[in-house]
């Protein structure tokens, strides 16, 4: 025999039930077996579903597993099969996701056709945890499914599930994949979506919908509905955990939820905005760019500065050396002249090659549009990819060494990031100290679904350490000049109730404006069907008032120009 530690099976096939294999944890030791089941689903080319016909009532176990290759049998044939148990790690098991029960090279014979599938199991708000996981190393765990979502759904890995009227809250994607939610109580955004206010709400009713029946795929935005029952096998994948294989999938009722438009400024009041335009270079196709000048004129109402972070170089991705990006800003900006808005200046930094992360060749960068009817740029020439901007003080007032300046680009923490970049503008004859960033990305990070919980977040120290460094370039602002009008602002790639945002912060007069908002409208980015914050505009004290708005017109839509939402401010001074 072989001790698998879940369920002793022999070392040649043993034929043994599906949920004697799947146990009561998550892994099961690799082995030889023979298990009988009805085929439930086909993926075609590469595997089926079969669920055991004699369940054992235990709510542990599946009754269900994945069978990777060999010949596919119908769906509804009763099927003998014999094969290797093994755990798959989708992505890999350095990611730190969880495994995947399957048996490989297996050889099948079929009983009978025709047989009726199980039944699925309904999930609903009421079967589905609130606690999404247990602490600790998931694997050692006996599943408890009647307390954590993440195990109600191994305990179901392989076996037929079913999700009536499923709302949507992470909008289809080219891949052919949505998510939706079982709980649509959970943390709701007013426009449909489930807002991730916390490392502790992981909204544990997400899940990830994928199709098996062939047909097109539906393109459904944040708020619409899967009418009906969506019905599949519950599987699991590297990118978003948990899943439905559809074999039956909902009809999209489009709730039709539209773009939304900020609020023009009065005559007094400095608009300020934010935009990551995700990787926009030259080649990408004229409707890219004129879809983004229509969000700047008419959604965000032609702001008097735009900070604009993944600004690539005048090829794009292509590899060659080029750093310059006057291609691209001066495109953007007759895209948006073309929709009516006003003809903008642009300044920024070219970075070194290659040295500031992003896609390889494309050297994307942060910089700043402005309409020069509403308010003039600072220039004060010196600064280089390389050439640290410094506070001076010239007479009581702050002003910076270089405008445009990069905040310590040889800073060690910066390496492969985009550096900070800090203007001087006038308005109304009042200087304003703008600076733009773009931190590091949260690649590396462990998924929510990790196996061990909570998951690592190595990323974060990076960006903790990159927020110190704004930080203090930002006191050094305010020692000069208490009154200072200062706005820090753009892709921060991280939470409002992160460390990053602490360090950014702390001991300055600045506000977080997100944070202003009502708890279900602070997002401006969908990941995994979680609407969260990534992007910020942080404020000084020292304006009179303010008038903030996240404008939500890409990041809940199936079609759309950037997958960031675009954030303005209305500032008086």
């Amino acid at each position: 025999m072989v001790a698998t530690g879940l369920v002793a099976v022999p070392a040649s096939a043993a034929t043994v039930s599906i949920h004697t294999v799947q146990g009561t944890k998550r892994k099961s030791t690799s082995g030889q077996v023979t298990v009988t089941g009805v085929v439930t689903a086909t993926r075609a080319g590469q595997g089926y579903w079969i669920q055991e016909p004699n369940p054992d009532g235990d709510p542990r176990t599946s009754e269900g597993i994945y069978v990777y290759g060999g010949t596919i049998p119908a769906i509804g044939a009763m099927v003998r099969v014999t094969g290797t148990v093994s755990e798959y790690y989708p992505g890999g098991s350095t990611n730190g996701g969880q495994s995947l029960t399957e048996i490989t090279y297996p050889s099948v014979t079929t009983l009978s056709t025709g047989n009726p599938l199980p039944a699925p199991v309904v999930l609903t708000d009421a079967s589905i945890p609130d606690t999404y996981a247990p602490t600790g190393s998931l694997e050692s765990l006996t599943l408890d499914p009647s307390a954590y979502a993440l195990d109600l759904f191994e305990s179901l890995e392989g076996m037929r599930v079913q999700i009536d009227n499923a709302r949507v809250v992470g909008a289809s994607t080219k891949y052919n994949e949505l998510f939706v939610t079982a709980k649509p109580n959970q943390n709701p955004t007013p426009r449909g979506g489930t807002v991730y206010g916390s490392y502790a709400s992981q909204n544990s009713g997400r899940l990830k919908v994928e199709s098996l029946t062939g047909a097109a795929f539906p393109q459904a935005n944040v708020g619409d509905v899967l009418v009906g029952s969506t019905v599949g096998p519950l599987d699991y994948d590297n990118f978003g955990g948990y899943l439905i294989a559809a074999s039956t999938l909902g009809a999209r009722q489009d709730n039709r939820l539209a773009g939304e438009q900020t609020a023009a400024q009065a005559t007094d009041h400095l608009a300020v905005a934010t935009y990551n335009v995700e990787n926009l270079d030259p080649t990408d196709p004229q409707s890219k760019f004129d879809r983004l000048a229509a969000g700047v004129v008419t959604n965000l109402r032609s702001p008097d500065i735009v900070a604009l972070e993944e600004m690539q170089d005048n090829n794009g991705p292509t590899d060659n050396g080029v750093v310059a990006a006057d291609q691209t800003f001066n495109k953007l900006i007759s895209a948006i002249t073309a929709a009516g808005g006003p003809t903008y200046q642009y300044r920024q930094i070219n970075p070194q090659n290659n040295a500031d992360g992003g896609e390889p060749g494309g050297n994307i960068r942060v910089g700043f549009l402005f309409n020069p009817a509403r308010v003039s740029f600072t220039d004060r020439p010196g600064g280089t990819a390389t050439a640290a901007v410094s506070v001076v003080n010239n007479g009581g007032k702050a002003q910076l060494s270089y405008s445009p300046g990069r905040i310590s680009p040889s800073n060690t923490n910066w390496a492969s990031t985009r550096k900070p970049l800090a203007g001087e503008f006038v308005f109304q004859g009042q200087t304003v100290i703008v600076i733009a960033n773009h931190f590091s990305s949260k690649g590396g990070d462990q998924p929510l679904y990790a196996r061990v919980q909570p998951p690592t977040r190595s990323s974060e120290t990076k960006r903790q350490a990159q927020a110190s460094l704004v930080n203090t370039f930002v006191k050094q602002i305010f020692a000069v000049q208490s009154s200072a009008r200062v706005v820090v602002l753009g892709d921060i790639n991280d939470f409002e109730f992160s460390g990053t945002m602490t360090n950014l912060l702390t001991g300055t007069p600045m506000t977080d404006l997100i944070t202003t908002l009502p708890v279900g409208e602070r997002y401006s980015y969908v990941y995994d069907g979680n609407s969260q914050v990534l992007d910020h505009i942080c404020a000084s004290t020292t304006f009179t008032a303010s008038q903030y708005d996240v404008v939500h017109v890409n990041s809940e839509f199936a079609d759309r120009a950037s997958d960031h939402d675009p954030q303005v401010v209305r500032l008086t001074m």
